[in-house]
C-alpha cells in the first residue's frame, strides 16, 4: 500500500556510482531499478520492515570521489528475495543463505530526477543536518532513515534556499 502524504517517510540510500549511478537509474525501463546486494541486517530490515511504496529517497553515490546525493528517488515496490545471494559467480553471493532460508531482500526504487551534487562538505556545513545519520563517524550503512526535517533542509539545498 502506498505511504500518503501523512506517513511517508525517507531514506538516504547508497549506491556505487560505477554499478547504479543516478544516471543509470534515470535511463532504466520506468527509471526504476532493483536495489540489491545489500549485505547488512539493519539495512535489510529497513527495507522488510520500514519502507514503503511512495516513500522519499536521496540518491547518494558512495565510493567515488565525491560522495554525496546525485538524485531524488522513491520506493516502488516489490519487494522480494535478493537472488543474487544464491548465484557463486555474483560478487553479492553468500554462501551460507539458501532457497528456502534466504537472508537478503531487494525492492524496486524509482529514480525521480538527477539534482546538483549536494556534497558532505555541504550537507556538515547545515546545523540542521549535525545529527544526519550518513554524516555521523563510522556509519556504513547503505540505507539511513533520514527525519522529514532534514529531508527539508535538503530540498531548501537543492532549491537555492
Amino acid at each position: 500500500m502506498p505511504a500518503s502524504q501523512d506517513t511517508r517517510r525517507f531514506w538516504l540510500m547508497k549506491n556505487e556510482p560505477d554499478e547504479y549511478s543516478i544516471d543509470h537509474a534515470l535511463s532504466a525501463p520506468d527509471a526504476t531499478i532493483a536495489w540489491n546486494g545489500v549485505r547488512n541486517y539493519q539495512a535489510r530490515n529497513f527495507m522488510r520492515d520500514d519502507m514503503q511504496v511512495g516513500d522519499g529517497v536521496l540518491y547518494w553515490h558512495s565510493s567515488c570521489a565525491e560522495p554525496g546525493i546525485y538524485g531524488i528517488a522513491r520506493i516502488a515496490g516489490n519487494l522480494r528475495v535478493d537472488p543474487s545471494q544464491f548465484d557463486p559467480a555474483d560478487p553479492y553471493y553468500d554462501p551460507k543463505s539458501s532457497p528456502d532460508k534466504p537472508r537478503w531482500l531487494t525492492l524496486d526504487v524509482q529514480a525521480l530526477r538527477k539534482t546538483r551534487p549536494l556534497l558532505i562538505a555541504e550537507l556538515r556545513e547545515q546545523p540542521a543536518l549535525a545529527h544526519m545519520r550518513v554524516l555521523q563517524k563510522g556509519n556504513r550503512l547503505s540505507i539511513t532513515p533520514v527525519s522529514t526535517e532534514e529531508w527539508q533542509v535538503i530540498e531548501g539545498l537543492l532549491q537555492g534556499r
